[in-house]
């Protein structure tokens, strides 16, 4: 691939941003059986280059068993986080969700259910959708700096009128979903003083992100700025085929391929994605600013300190884990107090 020289660029203010390397994701089997997810990071960019991002699994798996019967039987079973944020992001099927803080969910797609697990969560997932749908979505974890790894949980969802698909005017058959930070719109609603809009992402997290789901059609095509103070940036192709990126000699860049950008230069801030005229393509941006800090990671904790691990397993094994939960059985639906339904 012919990497786009942003130095031929007659405005510095469209300067393109760099790519630095292309890699391909992996395939991982997070449950320990035979289900596999694909992995754009850590399997295919390593963390010191992905930071503050963790972890992005995608799938697109049919439902082979339909919704659960008992309201207590979770398929992703019952497990522990601590010290990240984490961002369930689904574009079909129906998303299911309890938690240690008393929460017990169900949103339709594309919606999205975020927690910032800080000093400890258990939570469960799935079997709400129907057989034989598509499930289609992600999972995004990402890291929070040391001094915020023990603050208090916090949980949301976001349903689908939250999570609308936007064009700008730069877009051509391209629109974007806006899951956190900020993209510019060619809406005239919240203008900001140029006489832009802007349209804000709902996942509220500890280390400032953007995440935006690009959505492109046959011969589409989409400029966009990645935040300025944002020096990590990804582009995580997951779908269809891109054949061009920032103007560059045209190339297929196909589902799996991840593009780490050169987000450290603050006069290169934008991205031009394209299509041709048989392809479509689904195209994730992952912008962060680096953390920089040690990561102790064991399974599901995130800390800074392998003695930081140890004091969580610990805590897990004398049943102190959680330290913040609700004071009744939140594994047993029928426990919930009525005064928390109403």
């Amino acid at each position: 691939m012919k990497l786009p020289d942003a130095s031929t660029c007659q405005n510095a203010a469209t300067m393109f941003m760099a790519i630095k390397r292309v890699a391909k994701q992996g395939l991982t089997h997070p449950f320990g059986d035979h289900r596999t997810v694909k992995q754009a990071f850590p399997a295919g960019i390593p963390s010191v280059d992905s930071d503050p991002f963790l972890m992005c699994d995608y799938f697109d798996i049919k439902e082979t068993n339909g919704p659960v019967q008992d309201e207590d039987d979770f398929p992703v079973g019952w497990h522990p986080h601590r010290g990240f944020d984490i961002a369930s992001y689904l574009k079909s099927g129906t998303g299911r969700h309890g938690d240690s803080l008393g929460n017990r969910e169900t949103y339709e797609t594309p919606g999205m259910q975020w927690m910032s697990t800080g000093s400890g969560v258990e939570h469960a997932e799935g079997g709400a959708t129907e057989k034989g749908v598509l499930m289609q979505g992600f999972q995004i974890w990402v890291n929070v700096p040391g001094a915020r790894k023990l603050d208090d949980p916090r949980y949301g969802t976001v349903p689908s009128n939250d999570l609308p698909l936007v064009a700008s005017t730069s877009s051509q058959n391209a629109k974007a979903r806006v899951l956190a930070g900020t993209f510019t719109t060619r809406d005239d609603t919240d203008a900001d003083d140029n006489g832009d809009s802007v349209v804000k992402g709902p996942f509220e997290t500890v280390q400032p992100v953007q995440m935006i789901d690009f959505e492109l059609e046959p011969n589409g095509s989409i400029s966009f700025e990645v935040e300025s103070g944002l020096n990590t940036a990804m582009l995580y192709i997951y779908e269809g085929t891109v054949v061009s990126v920032n103007d560059g000699e045209e190339t297929e860049l196909e589902a799996g391929t991840i593009l780490l950008m050169d987000a450290e230069i603050t006069e290169r801030r934008t991205i031009k994605l394209t299509t041709s005229a048989d392809s479509n393509a689904g195209i994730m941006l992952f912008a962060g600013k680096k953390l920089q800090e040690p990561i102790a990671w064991h399974g599901p904790i995130v800390m800074n300190t392998q003695e930081q691990v140890h004091d969580t397993m610990m805590e897990l094994r004398m049943g102190d884990f959680p330290p913040k939960r609700v004071d009744w059985d939140y594994k047993r639906a029928a426990a919930r107090p009525k005064s928390v339904e109403e």
